[in-house]
């Protein structure tokens, strides 16, 4: 910001994005922290090149004015992106009666007898903003979906390794109680043969004894059904 007696000028270096064949605007502000009416008018080396509204015109006291320049559409890149254009502004205390239309270029020389202050501006080319890049959607997790299915595949990895562990541990854990039922039961099955032979051996000796000449029949039957039920529990 330039401080002049007259007039406060912001800013200094006028940026203008700069785009092929496209029109570039900056904006410029006056402001007037006098009592006095100021008058103004706005100068460039390149007059052809910019529109500049309002280029003259009456800064009331105390008060700001806006000035639009207008950069027309260019054909070719400036080398390097540099820019020897300048501007001027040009400030007098005018009547507090005058209007735009009657500033005059007489009123900023020297000759006119008023005191006229005078800034000069710089042009500078600067990159054109960039579009903002697309952005992927987010997962619930706040993760791409790149992201996300890779988390998915590794918490996948993760979550079947204690899985199948538990199945193998289950399994494991049905097998030693399957093999200790099983050892139970042989173990009970053992010792029922070995009350069966002890009945057997003593039904033996009991039928061996003479009993009238002739065995009982049903004596007969008895030992019979022990044979058939050995012979079971053994095979088994």
């Amino acid at each position: 910001m330039s401080s002049s007696d007259l007039l406060e000028i912001e800013p200094l270096e006028l940026k203008f994005p700069f785009e092929l064949r496209k029109q570039i605007s900056c904006s410029l502000l006056l402001t007037n922290k006098t009592d006095d009416h100021i008058a103004f008018k706005v100068k460039t080396t390149s007059p052809k090149k910019y529109c500049v509204r309002p280029n003259t015109g009456v800064v009331l006291p105390r008060s700001t004015c806006d000035v639009i320049i207008t950069m027309q559409a260019q054909k070719e890149m400036p080398a390097d992106m540099q820019c020897k254009d300048k501007f001027l502004v040009q400030s007098v205390v005018s009547d507090p009666g005058i209007a735009a239309k009657d500033i005059t270029q007489e009123m900023f020389t020297k000759e006119s007898g008023n005191k006229v202050d005078e800034v000069k501006l710089r042009v500078l080319y600067v990159a054109p903003p960039q579009p903002p890049s697309p952005v992927p959607e987010e997962s619930e997790e706040g993760s791409s979906p790149r992201a996300s299915e890779g988390e998915a595949k590794s918490l996948s990895r993760f979550t079947t390794l204690p899985r199948a562990r538990m199945e193998s541990e289950d399994s494991s854990s049905e097998v030693a109680s399957m093999i200790s039922r099983l050892t139970e039961e042989r173990n009970v099955a053992i010792q029922q043969n070995k009350s069966l032979r002890q009945e057997l051996e003593t039904l033996k000796r009991e039928v061996g004894k003479p009993q009238g000449g002739s065995f009982s029949l049903i004596v007969v039957v008895f030992v019979a059904l022990l044979g058939i039920l050995l012979g079971y529990f053994f095979k088994k």
